[in-house]
């Protein structure tokens, strides 16, 4: 059984909130959720809400966009403040002029809905990170 569904944790994210699931045999957070932890496959877990905050480790410019987004767009890899990683998008409004300076960049989570998604029932939705100075 699953302590934290995906449809929670959309939900949550909607309203900008962030949900993990931390495994009480190891103490590591999981994000999104998943119904084993990461580190050690316990499923002794319990929901938990991340700040947002955290830091870009990496990122990639998209200029071939799936279905339901527009290129070119930012997707970052960001190191939470709480441990994990997650991947999410960076809310540029000129992703064409990213670079390295972007790594080490403090950020903080909000989202974006997205239509017309395959595979998911209705909207979808995706982090969104916006630098923090």
């Amino acid at each position: 059984m699953y302590k934290l569904t995906h449809l929670q944790y959309f939900a949550a994210l909607k309203e900008n909130i962030l949900k993990g699931l931390k495994c009480l045999d190891c103490g590591t957070i999981t994000v999104p959720p998943k119904a084993v932890c990461d580190e050690c496959g316990s499923t002794n877990q319990e929901i938990t809400q991340l700040s947002g905050d955290g830091t870009i480790k990496t990122f990639t410019v998209i200029r071939v966009a799936p279905e339901g987004f527009k290129a070119p767009y930012v997707v970052v890899l960001t190191q939470l403040r709480e441990g994990p990683w997650l991947t999410g998008l960076l809310n540029s409004s000129a992703p064409e002029s990213a670079t390295m300076e972007l790594i080490g960049k403090k950020v903080k989570l909000g989202h974006q809905v997205v239509q017309h998604m395959k595979h998911t029932a209705g909207e979808g939705v995706v982090p969104l990170f916006a630098l923090v100075d």
